[in-house]
């Protein structure tokens, strides 16, 4: 996060130029040599190798405190179990040199590498205060040899077990002539070379300056230099915001998007350096986390959440006063006190994925899961004791985190995913497409890619869709539903024949990510998603007829919907399970209340549904009389006529549970930050 730093220039397009290209030929550039790609247009990569023994989580990161602002608590989560944490820095963060409170009425000392520096003992604190520590606890300091040349000062600390490495790569936040903004410029002009901001009492002395390529490169090489099994980043494709050019100033949006540019830019590099990372065949989670995004929807953290969250950007913040011995500061004055909940942006108070979190896909037998593993599509078979093989490699490189899948009625899988089908910059395509893949046979093997296009046109807006949902309705028909770049809904149909009509729009309201579908007694789909407002909800008037939307007063939601349907025929229904504010208007109009989530059910027909406890945060998850969700510490738990069961052991947790019930018996399952799945019975 760095509100100081200079927003854009006005009417200029700072991130992600370039033309949509043809068809699926997947490229990243990188010394100008397009990635290999098979015949169905996915990456030609090595074969995936067995996922690592040890989990470690990788951060790449725009300015120091981005990971404090967006990814807690679940960085926090990953630390407090013992995962080691490696978190990148890719600028120093120094914006115009202007290290105080910006209420403050005092004269400005405008010192950028006092300022980097004193953002960098900001992080040392916070860290340490999470490592369980006192603030000022020493740290090592070193300086690392990275590829081509580049170097960079590598912070580290211990504490029993647990470990921090801060890596700061410190690019210049403004190009040197001109002032504009460094990392994004960068992105765009492959032959700009980018200095490094020297930060004051810095081991390193003097580095290289970057070039396009060689940025890419060297986040490459710390990927493969650590191996991470999780590797988290902000996000590249974020949502079109209208906010007006006074909120845009204010707040440093881009314009027209709802992010700071730095945060764009630095995730595209970083979702390059991945695919890179990828084709070597390495086995690992990805998961984008949304950034200034969350001060245009209501907020989803619950007090307590809320409150450690922002208690840990109190030593980031600092003080003048404070006597840490670094010679260029104590933290970043303008965030520390009292200011992280105070803040009318209100970006510490949620947490949002940019794709709905990594998770299982399970068919109705229960048989298989599938997932995103190395940015290609897998398949894990379960053994009788609930225990998983090893991935098997279904292709489909680079996707998104999250796929959706629907079950033909002879048996047969199809498996949806979002494909970053280029990802380039200015010189080159950065486009994204749907892409399907069909099992031949029931329990058969499956065939090639396919590509189901795209809802939008041009690759500005065509980045902006979310990951498929898809559901199958009686009869066979298949429903293909995206979030589209205008927050609504798009979708496609299947016929029973395998034919597909054309891409339509549904209409309708504002959403977030996170879309939901089931299909109702009555052969009915209903999809439904989380508004700023409301709950929206899509459906048809009668089987096979075609969906539109219905107008709402649900509660509000905060996460995604889990809907579950209730009894056939003409006395069905749909019930909703969701977490919505204690005061949905309240929340969602002022950052500063202290409201929290609670879970809500209600049916779709306004009849009041049994109340069902299970505290915590984030999605859950329904079926059979059973919900699934996390508390707020991240651990699973799962609620049944009225008792609460809690998962103990195993990894921790990546993105929202997947609840699996055969013959009445609950199975809880996900992936877990080791790159594995995890299987869980109460």
């Amino acid at each position: 996060m760095d509100e100081r730093a200079r927003p854009a220039e006005p009417g200029r397009r700072v991130v992600l130029g370039g033309a949509v290209a043809a068809g699926l030929a997947v490229t990243v550039a990188g010394c100008g040599v397009p990635v290999r790609t098979r015949a169905d247009g996915s990456a030609a990569v090595t074969p995936l190798a067995a996922t690592p023994r040890n989990p470690l989580l990788l951060q790449i990161l725009a300015h120091p405190d981005d990971d404090l602002y967006f990814m807690n608590p679940d960085t926090q989560h990953a630390l407090d179990s013992g995962v080691p944490l490696v978190s990148v820095y890719v600028t120093g963060g120094e914006a115009n040199g202007d290290n105080r409170v910006t209420s403050d009425t005092g004269p400005h000392v405008y010192d950028k590498a006092a300022y980097s520096s004193a953002r960098h003992q900001g992080l040392r604190q916070a860290y340490a205060v999470l490592l369980g520590l006192d603030r000022y606890a020493p740290w090592e300091k070193s300086v690392a040899e990275l590829r081509g040349g580049h170097r960079a000062e590598v912070n580290r600390l211990q504490h029993q077990g647990r470990s921090v490495e801060l890596v700061f790569l410190n690019t210049a936040m403004h190009t040197p002539l001109g002032g504009r903004m460094g990392l994004p410029s960068l992105w765009e002009d492959h032959s700009l070379r980018l200095p490094v901001v020297i930060a004051e009492g810095s081991p390193l002395t003097e580095a290289k300056s970057y070039t396009y390529d060689e940025l890419i490169d060297v986040l490459a090489g710390l990927l493969s230099d650590h191996s991470p099994t999780l590797v988290q980043t902000l996000d590249p494709d974020p949502d079109i915001q209208h906010s007006s050019p006074a909120i845009r100033a204010h707040d440093s949006e881009q314009p027209g998007y709802s992010d700071h540019a730095d945060h764009t830019a630095a995730a595209s590099f970083a979702w390059a350096a991945l695919i890179r990372h990828a084709e070597q065949g390495h086995a690992f989670l990805a998961t984008a986390y949304r950034a200034y995004y969350n001060r245009h929807w209501p907020k989803n953290l619950p007090a307590g959440v809320l409150a450690e969250k922002a208690a840990h950007l109190v030593p980031y913040g600092g003080a003048e006063d404070w006597q840490c011995g670094n010679p260029g500061g104590c933290g970043d004055y303008n965030v520390g006190g009292k200011r992280p909940l105070t803040n009318w942006k209100g970006w510490v108070r949620s947490t949002h994925y940019r794709h709905p979190g990594a998770r299982l896909l399970v068919p109705a037998d229960g048989a298989h899961a599938y997932g995103v593993l190395g940015l290609r599509a897998v398949r894990w078979k379960r053994g009788a004791d609930d225990s998983w093989g090893a991935p098997e490699d279904l292709g489909g490189s680079p996707l998104a985190p999250v796929l959706g899948g629907a079950t033909l009625p002879d048996g047969r899988q199809l498996l949806f995913a979002l494909r970053f089908s280029s990802l380039q910059g200015r010189a080159g395509a950065n486009t994204r497409e749907i892409v399907l893949l069909e099992q031949a046979a029931p329990e058969g093997k499956f065939g090639a890619w396919k590509g189901l296009g795209n809802p939008e046109r041009g690759d500005a807006r065509g980045r902006r869709i979310g990951p498929p949902l898809a559901v199958t309705a009686p009869g066979g028909r298949v429903h293909l539903f995206v979030r589209n770049a205008d927050r609504g809904v798009s979708t496609r149909v299947r016929e029973a024949d395998g034919t597909w009509s054309r891409w339509r729009d549904l209409g309708g309201g504002d959403v977030q990510e996170g879309l939901s579908a089931v299909v109702d007694g009555r052969g009915r789909v209903h999809v439904f998603a989380a508004g700023a407002d409301t709950v929206h909800h899509w459906t048809q008037n009668a089987p096979d007829k075609p969906l539109a939307p219905v107008a709402s007063r649900l509660p509000l939601a905060v996460d995604p919907v889990a809907p579950v349907a209730l009894g056939e025929g003409e006395g069905s229904g749909v019930q909703l399970l969701y977490r919505t504010s204690a005061d949905p208007a309240k929340a969602s109009k002022d950052p500063g209340s202290p409201a929290s989530p609670h879970l809500t059910a209600v049916h779709l027909d306004g009849s009041a549904a049994p109340p069902v406890t299970l505290d915590g945060y984030g999605p859950v998850a329904a079926a059979g009389g059973h919900v699934l969700g996390t508390d707020e510490r991240g651990r699973v738990r799962l609620a049944a006529g009225g008792r609460v069961s809690q998962r103990t052991l195993g990894a921790v947790p990546v993105g929202p549970p997947t609840l699996y019930v055969r013959d009445g018996r609950p199975l809880a399952l996900g992936l877990g930050v080791d790159a594995a799945p995890w299987s869980w019975r109460p």
